[in-house]
């Protein structure tokens, strides 16, 4: 997929002498190599850093620069394709603004726009860090699909992130900039919303609603579904890091979401962990996620009985709010995540008015999730699932259909041994600001912790034993001020119950 196409601009708007071409463009820095736009510098050659307005570039395509002895005009000859929008509410609004560009054979070429604090029409959301909000998260979407269609160097930039839409009218510039960056049904319920939201025609419950929904959606950055090919070795480091040994598990995980590599579309199944408690599958989620460069966040379906937990509560009720899934989207700030859905097995446990195992299967189909709070289709094509289970056979058949099964082994005796010499034990160690000769474990004594927890499946009670260990051999060197502690197979036998 191409993330920038210079060379091959599309038709302008259809306007009064339209001087301009839209390039398309998925880059997520400015340069001006990958500039925002390009403006006529035939005549002058432009500051680097210069000061104008633009004039509205579906009526007038041009930039007013302020020179010494007046204002000069610039054509606009190329316009990022995200960024049409924004410059004609810069337009629109007469915000000053201050360009850094350069000059060369092709045109004066622009990679950021700010705006400063004299003239024009004081804009409340241009007052507030908005303009660097709006071209952080204009740089951070994709070329839209439609571009026909779409309506001083040193100085540190705000920090536009940090910023919320909240207010109506963050709300409505947000809008009238975004275009087509944002997807078409999501654009039209944001319009239907926000006439909702200024409606005196409806109670004020009814307006906050619309203004809390607009705001939750608004600030979630809507990506399409191309991802980036990832590295097989990076991923093998990762997945080492997070569990020992299972070589076979590795290579699995590996072979299912390599298919990113050809398709640059997140596979067509989840991955489902199913093994006994403890063995490292909550590990291995998050390794996936890392591998994937995606933000995660987990549903717990042994704590969800009710499927309105996540499919929200209805705008009719004073107390509505969104579902889990929702939230989840929303405190990612990304439709593309990872959701790790722990206890897979018990999400048929549901009481009351609904399963929540049929909710998880909209979210897994990829047609689109509906939030009874938002009343808006949800776009899942980035979402990638990874459910765990400790018992599988508990799992309905059409859930299990949705994902790639891998089973997680428990480990053998030799394994925990190395697992808790090698990993357990000096992780608590480290923690507790100790050094290794200070806990000594023979090998007896290493036996005799690994019998203590041989009808125990995973890993979890020996972290625990080395945790109760480090603690004891501590308390020994504080309290009797001796320099190190040997444990072996009579002392572990006395301190572990």
């Amino acid at each position: 997929m191409p993330v920038y196409d210079f060379n091959s601009p599309q038709p302008g708007h259809q306007g009064a002498e339209p001087t301009y071409s839209i390039f398309c463009s998925s880059e997520h820095s400015a340069s001006a190599e990958k500039p925002i736009l390009v403006l006529d510098n035939s005549r002058r050659k432009w500051e680097h850093h210069a000061v104008g307005r633009f004039t509205n570039p579906i009526k007038r395509t041009s930039f007013e620069f302020d020179v010494q002895g007046g204002v000069q005009n610039a054509d606009i000859l190329l316009i990022d394709a995200r960024f049409v929008s924004l410059l004609k509410w810069l337009g629109e609004n007469h915000i000053n603004v201050r360009l850094s560009g350069i000059n060369d054979e092709d045109g004066y070429k622009v990679y950021r726009i700010r705006e400063i604090a004299f003239g024009g029409v004081g804009k409340l959301s241009a007052d507030d860090g908005f303009l660097q909000f709006m071209i952080e998260r204009l740089l951070a979407s994709d070329a839209p699909e439609d571009p026909e269609s779409v309506p001083d160097e040193d100085e540190e930039d705000p920090e536009g992130d940090d910023m919320k839409l909240t207010s109506l009218q963050s709300i409505t510039d947000f809008l009238n900039c975004a275009g087509k960056t944002l997807p078409d049904n999501i654009r039209l319920w944001a319009r239907r919303n926000l006439a909702v939201a200024h409606s005196q025609e409806v109670t004020a419950e009814e307006r906050h609603h619309a203004q809390r929904a607009l705001s939750i959606m608004l600030n979630i950055q809507w990506k399409n579904n191309y991802f980036e090919a990832i590295d097989p070795a990076e991923a093998r480091r990762i997945l080492d890091e997070e569990l020992y040994g299972m070589e076979k598990v590795k290579q699995r995980i590996i072979e299912t979401i390599i298919q990113i590599n050809r398709t640059h579309t997140l596979p067509a199944y989840g991955l489902l962990l199913a093994g006994p408690a403890g063995t490292g599958k909550s590990q291995v989620a998050y390794a996936v996620a890392r591998i994937l460069r995606l933000p995660w966040t987990t549903l717990d379906m042994s704590s969800i009985s009710d499927p309105e937990q996540l499919t929200g509560s209805s705008r009719i009720y004073s107390n509505a709010k969104p579902g889990i899934i929702m939230e989840a989207f929303s405190n990612a700030g990304t439709s593309n995540l990872v959701f790790i859905i722990n206890e897979l097995d018990k999400a048929n446990a549901g009481k009351g008015s609904g399963n929540p195992a049929d909710v998880l299967l909209t979210l897994l189909d990829n047609l689109g999730f509906t939030d009874n709070y938002i009343e808006c289709t949800i776009p899942t094509v980035g979402v990638y699932p990874i459910a765990t289970a400790n018992d599988k056979s508990q799992i309905s058949a059409p859930l299990m259909s949705r994902f790639a099964v891998i089973d997680i082994p428990d480990y053998t005796p030799e394994e925990k041994k190395t697992i808790f010499m090698q990993f357990s034990l000096p992780k608590v160690l480290k923690r507790m600001g100790m050094q290794e000769n200070e806990c000594i474990i023979t090998d007896e004594g290493l036996d005799a912790v690994i019998r203590k927890y041989e009808g125990t499946s995973g890993i979890r009670n020996l972290e625990q034993a080395a945790e109760h260990i480090a603690a004891n051999a501590l308390y020994q060197i504080e309290v009797h001020h001796v320099k190190s502690v040997t444990y072996t197979a009579e002392m572990i036998n006395n301190l572990i119950d």
